[in-house]
Order: C-alpha cells, then sequence, then structure tokens
C-alpha cells in the first residue's frame, strides 16, 4: 500500500474541504486596493491619482477612468526602461530581481517584464491551490508518490546588471520550494542545461531511472521530448518507460490541436488539465475534471479586466483603442469573448497581455483561451478567430484521419484578390491539399457566418500547403526560439509570412 502517498492525498482532501473561497466581486475588490495602496507612492501611482482613486467611491471605475491601456512597449517606454538604469519605484516599490524573456509568438526581440517577489509568491500560492484541486480528478493514493516531469525552459539564468533573467518557466523552477524539489524532474542539474536538444537528449538518457507520474509543458515541446524518449530507449510508448504515468498538466497553447498527435504517444488515456501560466503570472487553472475550462485566480495579486473582442476596438497591431470599454468581473457574460486585461503585483497596470478569453462558467469564474488579439484574421470582414481555427483543424484531423499538431495562415492577394494560405504540419505523406483546403473552407463557414459572408464577397478562397511538422520546430530554432515557453504564431501579417515561405522554401 502506497502509505505515504495515502497520506498526501489525505492532506490534499482535508485542505480542499476546509478551504473558503471569497465571492469573485469581493476578491477582485480586495486585490485591487491592495495593489492601488501598495504602488500609491510609486511613479506609476503618482502619475495616475492611486491615493485619490482608493477614496473613490467606485474604485474600479475610477481605476479605468483615469488608467489608460498599456501594452508591453509602452510600459517598457515609459516607465520599465527605468528599471534597467536603476531606479526604484517606478511602478512598483522597489527594483524587482527577476526578469521574464518573452519574445512570445510575436518576434525575435525579447521583451523583459518584471517579475517581483511578491510575483514569485502569488506564482507559488497558485501552484500549491492547483496541487490542492488534484482532490477533485480521482487519483489514486500511488500517484502522489510518483515525481513530475516539468518541461519548461533552462534554469541557468543569466545575470544582468544586477537582475538574473530567464522565461518564467526557467524563474519559476528555480524557485521551487526545498520541500518539493524530491519530486521535480528532471532536476537541477539537467535543467540548467541552456542548449535544448542536449537537454532533451540528458533525459532520454535518464528516463529509465525515473517514476514520473505527472508531466508538466507547452504541448509541442512536451511532445518532441516524448517521442526522443521513446526512440532512444526503443520503446513503443512513453508508458513502457513511465509506466505511472497518469496526469498532463498542459499550458500556454490550446491543447486541442495536440490532442489526437499527443495520444498517440500513450498506451492509454491520462487525465489532461489545462493551466494558464504566462511571462505575467499563474492566470487560471483547471480544478475540476469534466470541463476544459480553466478557474481564473482572483484573490491571488492580479486585478482582471475584460475588453469586448470586438474588430472595432483593435488596432490592426492587435493594441486596443484608447475609448474601448472595459468590464470587471461582476460584469461579464458567458459565451463573450474579451481582451484579457490585467493589473498586478508585478507593476504592469491595465495591461494588454495580448490573449482572447470566454467564459463557459462565469459563476465559477471559469475561461478558455479563444486566441490572441494579433492572430485575429479579420481580412475583409472574416472575423476568424485562432478558437474557430482550432476547432477546425480538429475537424479536418478526424476526417482525414491524419494529425494537424501545427499550423499557421496568412491573408495573402493573389490578381488582385484576397485569399486565406494555410500551412499545416502533418505526418501524413502525399496528403491532398486540394481536399483539405476545400473542407477546411466549408468547416470555417459552418462555424463563423462572418467568414460565411466574406466567403460571399471579397473573400476568395482557402490555400493549402502540407508540410513535415518538423518545419515548424525548425522555424522556431531560426528565430532563436526553440524549447520552453516558445509557442508558434498561428496567423503572420504579410512580411512575417513572406519570411516563413522563404524558410519552407529552402527546406523543401
Amino acid at each position: 500500500m502506497a502509505i505515504i502517498g495515502s497520506i498526501i492525498k489525505g492532506i490534499i482532501e482535508l485542505a480542499d474541504t476546509v478551504t473558503t473561497e471569497e465571492n469573485p466581486v469581493d476578491a477582485q475588490h480586495n486585490v485591487l486596493m491592495k495593489l492601488l495602496d501598495t504602488a500609491k507612492n510609486t511613479r506609476f501611482g503618482m502619475d495616475y491619482g492611486f491615493a485619490e482613486i482608493l477614496k473613490h467611491e467606485n474604485p474600479e471605475q475610477a481605476f479605468a477612468r483615469n488608467t489608460p491601456f498599456f501594452d508591453y512597449n509602452q510600459m517598457q517606454e515609459q516607465y520599465w526602461k527605468h528599471l534597467h538604469e536603476g531606479k526604484k519605484d517606478v511602478s512598483w516599490p522597489g527594483n524587482p530581481e527577476y526578469y521574464a524573456l518573452s519574445s512570445g509568438t510575436t518576434g525575435k526581440t525579447s521583451k523583459r517584464i518584471p517579475i517581483t517577489n511578491e510575483m514569485l509568491e502569488a506564482i507559488k500560492k497558485t501552484g500549491i491551490k492547483q496541487v490542492a484541486s488534484l482532490a477533485n480528478f480521482d487519483l489514486p493514493a500511488e500517484f502522489f508518490e510518483k515525481t513530475i516531469m516539468m518541461l519548461g525552459s533552462s534554469t541557468n539564468l543569466v545575470h544582468k546588471n544586477g537582475h538574473l533573467e530567464g522565461e518564467i518557466s526557467g524563474i519559476s523552477a528555480s524557485n521551487i520550494p526545498f520541500w518539493f524539489r524530491g519530486y521535480y524532474k528532471p532536476g537541477e542539474e539537467i535543467s540548467k542545461i541552456d542548449n535544448w536538444d542536449e537537454r532533451v537528449q540528458k533525459i532520454a538518457e535518464e528516463a529509465p531511472n525515473w517514476d514520473i507520474g505527472a508531466l508538466s509543458g507547452i504541448p509541442s515541446w512536451m511532445e518532441l521530448m516524448l517521442k526522443k524518449v521513446i526512440a532512444h530507449n526503443k520503446v513503443e510508448d512513453i508508458h513502457d518507460i513511465w509506466p505511472n504515468l497518469q496526469v498532463y498538466a498542459s499550458g500556454g497553447v490550446a491543447f486541442g490541436p495536440y490532442k489526437k498527435s499527443f495520444n498517440a504517444l500513450l498506451k492509454h488515456p491520462i487525465t489532461i488539465i489545462d493551466t494558464y501560466l504566462a511571462s505575467e503570472g499563474f492566470l487560471a487553472y483547471q480544478d475540476r475534471p469534466n470541463t476544459n475550462a480553466m478557474k481564473l485566480v482572483l484573490d491571488n495579486g492580479i486585478y482582471f479586466e475584460f475588453v469586448p473582442f470586438k474588430p472595432e476596438y483593435i488596432h490592426p497591431d492587435g493594441s486596443i483603442v484608447a475609448n474601448a470599454p472595459s468590464l470587471t468581473i461582476s460584469e461579464v457574460e458567458e459565451g463573450v469573448e474579451y481582451i484579457l486585461i490585467l493589473s498586478s503585483v508585478s507593476g504592469a497596470w491595465r495591461y494588454l497581455i495580448g490573449d482572447t478569453i470566454k467564459f463557459t462558467n462565469v459563476s465559477r469564474a471559469e475561461i478558455s483561451i479563444t486566441g490572441r488579439t494579433k492572430f485575429f484574421l479579420n481580412v475583409v470582414g472574416s472575423q476568424l478567430s485562432v478558437n474557430k481555427m482550432n476547432d477546425a483543424i480538429q475537424k479536418i484531423e478526424k476526417e482525414f484521419n491524419t494529425e494537424i499538431p501545427e499550423f499557421t495562415i496568412a491573408a495573402i492577394k493573389l490578381n488582385g484578390e484576397f485569399y486565406h494560405k494555410w500551412y499545416i504540419g502533418t505526418p501524413t505523406p502525399n496528403i491532398d491539399e486540394e481536399k483539405i483546403a476545400k473542407a477546411l473552407d466549408e468547416a470555417l463557414k459552418k462555424a463563423n457566418k462572418n467568414y460565411k459572408v466574406a466567403r460571399s464577397k471579397a473573400l476568395k478562397g482557402v490555400k493549402l500547403v502540407a508540410v513535415p511538422p518538423a518545419v515548424f520546430h525548425d522555424w522556431n530554432e531560426h528565430n532563436k526560439k526553440k524549447g520552453g515557453q516558445v509557442k508558434m504564431e498561428r496567423v503572420m501579417d504579410k512580411d512575417k509570412f513572406k519570411e516563413w515561405e522563404e524558410f519552407v522554401g529552402k527546406k523543401g
């Protein structure tokens, strides 16, 4: 009998039963008040009158009215750049010890997002909340004695101008509590290897020595790691190496497009749990089975606002128009897409994180990620979101009995006419590109009335090219973005798409 596992499971179940949660509206009000009070004497707080907002009868309204939206470039240029000059109390008290490097899916230049001690503590607390929620998933006691493979970026952080820099997964892993280190793989030594391929090779070599019960990481890179472990050890599937693997905590992107190819690496199904850990914080996690939705963390250092995801509120570069309305958690509706805005204990204020979400259950504050503001393809009124693209790709996988874990799309002009051009990553050779293009077009027409209208007018058709999935991984490596928190851009602008097509041409 798994005695230790039974004890741990019992503690988790007990913690889950005695934990009481604040009302979502009250929780967010308290977070906002604490954020404003803590930052009122910073340069940002004084610029936007936080002290006066705190006295207002409706601080949520006053905060939204007095403080503009900020994207990364605006925060960096107006405030965060001064932190690198050694200034303190800029947008949060003190000067942060860490910066999360994030180029995301939009270019080669890394963003440097401040990570304060308060944010690290918030990430740890949310991590503990997620562990406690495992009591809801009916896992056996033996599971709680297994180790967890956390596949993120290197923990070998870079010292620069008195602080440490790295991707958020590397920063988080380097701050793992001492009591958890015995459960954490690949361990400190391997996690410090900077080169992705070397790190994965070492994991493959050590894999038979570990009893992995859970995985955590971005799906595309997790798949590559699992394939390497399987190939190196000459086995049929990952359960031949890790027979007790039962849980995968997916994050960073929607798991849907990877579901078929990921499951092909398993002997039997495992529990998939979605998480939402971004460079700006640990925002949400799935806390119960039988849903793909995640619970927003409303009581732990992040204040959320929600801008309706409508074309008239979005600039072509994905930023928000200045007068776009923002809603609080008390005003949102289920099934409506919103642009996510956050203010946090890292000194981000009314910050455009770049993601779009919708509420699947308002009373539970449960959401799903629907896409990126920059990945919203609205040429000639098609209004095509990544969420719709993902759904269509999964239908194509089923219809054509293939796997399409990767894709990207752009609007192009041929002979004066607009087309959507898709590149899909599939291991199936000689696949019928014209048939898939037609099926994809029909799936999107059925799912999106705006797309259907656009196709009857100015959007003339769909072009499609199939390439091996490895081309997408090579593209990320070409852009010095292999492994870690890297996500493939689903929608490209004209210049990036030209670069992409040139790259694919050389690979062919």
